[in-house]
């Protein structure tokens, strides 16, 4: 199993993680079993967030509120906070403590914010995060966001110890100066999103195009045994970049070039309650995936909403990518009623 540190917090941890925002999915004895399972084959890095529910929870829970066989100091915790000001900066990080049973968070980090907080800039969300590192509840700090602008405005601040941000075979030129940006300012780069939001199928071609990079560490989303079995073999027999996951990656990257909705879900609560993430990928999922649970009633109904739209626009104010969310549920809509109708074939 390989090794990093993580930039400049000089945290030695594995390079794979584990990501914490699937097992908001599943019950509390099958994410005990599966962060668990991650530990003792060597995963020592967890990435959560006060904003996945009972994700913090379920942690402390699988390792038994840190004892002897569980000990505190042998797995590091990463958290978020989506607050933008001290006093909920503040309340987060207690709760975060609270739930995940400890007194410490190794890596603190401020939670896709709509700008970088800095020293003195009148927000006091960075003065707030830095005096939480001065009292010790929190060891580092780290930043992430979907946006390029604002994750290179981070780096150059030179306040920031990690950047986490979408990294995977789909991503383009920008995305890869970010990553080199890191490495020359010695910042450790936290790669989510490396499955592409759920569209990408090969896990072992995303595995060995990201282990070519060695400042970056994925956290791979798991929330089924199947996922984590997947990882833990690539971690003992590393899959390497041969002419066969290549071919995988160019046909992808054809496939699923131009704007598409990575199902980060901040677009989301929509007024008229249609579920976005799921609407907006439709066209992709159902080609690329067995389509029989894209076609049952429950699916019909929930693309059925997207008539509802009345393009009031918070989505197209909240998402990172700056899609046109009406126009791309609109396009689904279209395509999920034609393969109903039998006028197009799949």
């Amino acid at each position: 199993m390989a090794k990093i540190i993580l930039g400049k917090t000089g945290l030695e941890i594995e390079k794979n993680g584990f990501g914490a925002l699937p097992i908001q999915r599943v019950t509390f004895e099958e994410s005990s079993y599966l962060l668990r399972k991650a530990y003792e084959n060597g995963i020592n890095f967890i990435d959560t967030a006060r904003a996945y529910t009972d994700s913090e929870e379920k942690i402390a829970t699988a390792f038994k509120g840190w004892n002897d066989e569980y000990p505190r100091e042998s797995i590091i915790l990463a958290s978020k906070t989506q607050g933008e000001n001290r006093k909920d900066i503040r309340s987060d990080l207690e709760t975060s403590l609270d739930k995940l049973e400890t007194d410490y968070i190794d890596l603190y980090q401020i939670h896709n914010p709509s700008f970088c907080p800095t020293e003195g800039d009148g927000s006091g969300a960075y003065d707030e995060l830095f005096d939480l590192k001065d009292e010790g509840l929190i060891r580092h700090i780290g930043f992430t966001s979907h946006k390029y602008e604002l994750a290179e405005e981070a780096i150059d601040s030179g306040l920031y110890e990690t950047i986490q941000f979408p990294f995977s075979y789909l991503t383009s030129s920008k995305e890869l100066a970010i990553v080199e940006k890191c490495r020359a300012n010695n910042l450790g780069f936290i790669a989510m999103k490396a499955m592409g939001g759920g569209l990408i199928k090969s896990s072992r071609a995303t595995y060995a195009y990201i282990n070519q990079f060695d400042n970056v560490v994925p956290i791979w989303g798991i929330q089924k045994i199947e996922e984590l079995n997947e990882f833990l073999s690539y971690m003992k027999e590393e899959p390497k970049l041969d002419d066969e996951l290549s071919r995988i990656i160019s046909n992808e990257r054809k496939e699923l070039q131009g704007d598409f909705c990575r199902g980060c879900g901040y677009c989301e609560p929509c007024p008229q309650e249609i579920e976005i993430s799921k609407c907006a990928r439709m066209s992709l999922w159902i080609r690329r995936f067995p389509s029989e649970p894209s076609l049952t009633p429950e699916a019909q109904k929930m693309m059925k909403k997207i008539e509802d739209c009345t393009e009031c626009g918070n989505c197209l104010s909240r998402c990172p990518y700056e899609l046109n969310i009406p126009e791309l549920l609109k396009k689904n809509y279209e395509d999920y009623q034609d393969i109903l109708s039998g006028k197009v074939k799949i």
